[in-house]
C-alpha cells in the first residue's frame, strides 16, 4: 500500500498542464525508484500467474506503452505491482514529436487526448535505460518487460518496414516481448500499415527476422501487433485473415510467437463533443474508448480462436473494467489513462478482481 493517498494528490496534479505533470512525474519516479522514497507509491503485488506465448506473467495487469517512452522508470513500475510493463514507443532515431501543447485532460469524460507523436530519445538512450533497470540485473522474475517499437516520422511509409526491423534487431536481446506499434494516430500515414497488403508484408518480414534473431540469440521473444479501435468489420476481417495466413497453422500460433494488443487510442469524438478540449486533434484514451476496445477484442477472439494471444487495453478505469476485458476475450490487460485518474491502487485492485472473477 502506498504511503501517499492519490485522491489527495490528484487535484494538485490536475491543476497543472498535463504534459508538464507527466514529465515531472517521470523525473520523480526515476529519481526515487532505487531509494526508500519508493514506498510513496508501493503497492502489494497480486500473485496470479498465467502462461502466454511461452512466457510466465506474474499477474494479468500491465502498463501500456506511451507513459514511459524512454524506459526511465522500469523499477518504479515494478514497485507498483505490475505483472508486466511495456515501455516505448521507441524509434530508431531520437525525435521531438509534435508541437506543444499536445496533451489534454477531459475530466468530465475520464479521458485524455494526446498528439505526442512518438517523442523519444532514440534507440541508444532507450536501451541504456533498459540495461540499467535493477530488476533485470538481479534476474528478478516478478515482472516481465515489453519493448514497444515504431517508425520515425521522417521515414516514408513505404520504408516503414526498415525502421521496424532496425528496432527489432536492437531491442530483441533485452525484451520479454516486443510490440510493433502500427496504430498511433499521431504519426502521419502510420495506420496505413494495418491495411491488407501492407499488413501482410510487415508480418512476413517480421516473421523472417524474428526467426533469425531467435537463432542468433538463443532466445524466444514473441511479437505483438498493436492495432487501432477504429477498424471496421471489413478491415478486421482482412487483418485476421493476414494473421491466420502468416502467424497461425490451423488453430495454433506458429512458434508461440505472435499476439495482438487491442487497442490504441481512438480518433472518434462522439463521447466528448462539446467538452473543453474535446475537439483537439490526436488520440482519445480513457473511458470513451472502453467499448470500442472491447468490440475489437471480441472480434479477434471470435475470428482467431481461443489460443491466439490478445492483450486488452483501452478504458480500464476500474477493477470491473479490467474484468470486462477478460470476459470479452483478452488474456491480459493493460492500463494507462486509468492510472492517471485513479492512481497506483488501481493496479492491485484490477489484478485481484481478475483473479477472483475466474
Amino acid at each position: 500500500m502506498s504511503a501517499l493517498p492519490y485522491s489527495l494528490l490528484r487535484p494538485l496534479l490536475f491543476a497543472v498542464d498535463a504534459e508538464t505533470v507527466h514529465d515531472r512525474t517521470m523525473d520523480m519516479l526515476a529519481a526515487t525508484q532505487h531509494t526508500g522514497l519508493r514506498r510513496l507509491y508501493r503497492q502489494t503485488r497480486v500473485n496470479d500467474p498465467v502462461t502466454l506465448c511461452g512466457l510466465s506473467f506474474p499477474n494479468r495487469i500491465g502498463l501500456a506503452a506511451g507513459l514511459d517512452k524512454n524506459a526511465r522508470c522500469i523499477d518504479a513500475w515494478q514497485t507498483m505491482g505490475f505483472g508486466f510493463v511495456e515501455v516505448g514507443t521507441v524509434t530508431p532515431l531520437a525525435q521531438p514529436g509534435n508541437p506543444k501543447p499536445r496533451m489534454f485532460r477531459l475530466p468530465q469524460a475520464q479521458a485524455l487526448i494526446n498528439r505526442l507523436g512518438f517523442n523519444n530519445q532514440g534507440l541508444e538512450s532507450f536501451l541504456n535505460n533498459v540495461s540499467r533497470a535493477g530488476f533485470r540485473r538481479t534476474g528478478d522474475q516478478t515482472m516481465l518487460l515489453g519493448l514497444n517499437i515504431g517508425k520515425n516520422a521522417a521515414t516514408p511509409i513505404d520504408k516503414a518496414n526498415d525502421d521496424y526491423l532496425r528496432c527489432l534487431d536492437a531491442v530483441y536481446p533485452h525484451a520479454d516481448y516486443v510490440t510493433v506499434n502500427i496504430s498511433s494516430p499521431n504519426t502521419k500515414n502510420l495506420r496505413q500499415l494495418q491495411t491488407d497488403e501492407a499488413f501482410t508484408s510487415l508480418l512476413q518480414v517480421l516473421q523472417q527476422r524474428r526467426r533469425e534473431l531467435a537463432g542468433l540469440h538463443g532466445k524466444h521473444v514473441p511479437v505483438f501487433i498493436k492495432i487501432a479501435p477504429d477498424l471496421d468489420d471489413t478491415q478486421l476481417q482482412q487483418l485476421c485473415a493476414s494473421l491466420r495466413a502468416v502467424c497461425m497453422r490451423g488453430e495454433e500460433v506458429i512458434d508461440q510467437a505472435w499476439g495482438v494488443i487491442a487497442t490504441n487510442t481512438t480518433l472518434s469524438r462522439d463521447a466528448v463533443q462539446g467538452m473543453t478540449h474535446g475537439a483537439e486533434s490526436g488520440g482519445l484514451s480513457g473511458a470513451p474508448v472502453r467499448e470500442a476496445s472491447n468490440r475489437i477484442i471480441r472480434f479477434l477472439r471470435g475470428n482467431l480462436g481461443p489460443q491466439f494471444p490478445v492483450i486488452g487495453v483501452g478504458g480500464v478505469m476500474t477493477a470491473a473494467d479490467a474484468v470486462e476485458k477478460i470476459k470479452a476475450g483478452a488474456d491480459l490487460v493493460q492500463i494507462y489513462t486509468g492510472l492517471i485518474y485513479a492512481g497506483p491502487s488501481l493496479i492491485p485492485a484490477c489484478a485481484l478482481a481478475i483473479q477472483q472473477s475466474r
